[in-house]
């Protein structure tokens, strides 16, 4: 509890003033408590920057994730923009903050977390472009993969810093048609299989079968629920030895999707095994 006090009141200071601006001093101010209570929470200003990167990221990506994986066809685009859109407005303060300070940071641990995450994103985005399309964008699925990201970006900072009211269901709508357009009606590549391995960045080691073992640890230890911390128990005894079927598999990660503290773990495991 003092952890997440700790990070609501400092994104409160990083939207007014931005991370370099703020101090652990103004923190441990804003929230009413000594530096030595905020260095059991957190080593550094750095760390707490980055755990908040990773909050807001991790429900993020697991959200559109599930989306994609489980939306119909009908509704796929429309649901992955308007849940893109909801969650920038919901979560406006830290998305402004993340947008200017890509921009300007020299901070290589926050780069590297951003890269991270964006290439998540991206491998989201082409897995919901080879559902929505197949064989159909094979020569063009890069540079619409870059296409919507771009739509993400650019339309999100008219209500994030222009004010423009913000109607979801017609942005939605209005991006379904613009990406169904370019899908089918553009025939010259830009960005290639070769150009994209080129310009990659090397993932970070999440998602490690012994990064994945540690974090379930951790939840089993935290969970109190006796259906979620089951469903944890089973899922670390199949990574370690794959005994159930993918039905059964599928089955328990549906148990641990929806609690607060298993999102993540639940994304993970789910890219692990493939179901």
């Amino acid at each position: 509890m003092k952890k997440q006090l700790i990070m609501d009141k400092a994104l409160e200071l990083f939207a007014k003033q931005g991370f370099e601006a703020t101090s652990v001093q103004q923190i441990t101010e804003h929230c009413g408590i000594s530096k030595g209570a905020f260095y059991l929470s957190f080593k550094s200003k750095d760390e707490l920057i980055i755990a908040l990167i990773d909050h807001f990221m991790m429900q993020f990506t697991t959200e559109i994730d599930y989306i994609v994986r489980n939306t119909e066809i009908e509704k796929l685009l429309y649901d992955f923009y308007y849940a893109t859109f909801h969650s920038f407005h919901q979560h406006s303060d830290f998305a402004k903050i993340l947008m200017k300070e890509q921009s300007q940071t020299f901070n290589e641990e926050f780069i590297v977390k951003m890269h991270y995450f964006d290439r998540l994103i991206e491998n989201i985005i082409l897995s919901m472009i080879e559902r929505l399309y197949g064989e159909e964008v094979k020569q063009t699925k890069y540079d619409l993969m870059y296409c919507i990201k771009g739509f993400m970006n650019t339309y999100s900072q008219l209500f994030l810093f222009y004010n423009v009211p913000l109607d979801l269901n017609l942005l939605s709508e209005s991006l379904v048609e613009k990406t169904n357009l370019l899908a089918r009606h553009t025939h010259v590549p830009f960005i290639s299989e070769d150009l994209i391995q080129v310009i990659k960045q090397p993932m970070c080691e999440e998602g490690s079968k012994e990064q994945i073992l540690e974090i379930l640890e951790q939840k089993i230890e935290e969970i109190e629920e006796p259906i979620e911390k089951e469903s944890l128990i089973l899922l670390k005894q199949q990574l370690r030895e794959p005994t159930l079927s993918p039905a059964i598999v599928k089955g328990l990660l549906e148990n641990i999707r929806n609690h607060p503290l298993c999102k993540w773990i639940s994304y993970l495991l789910q890219n692990y095994f493939e179901v």
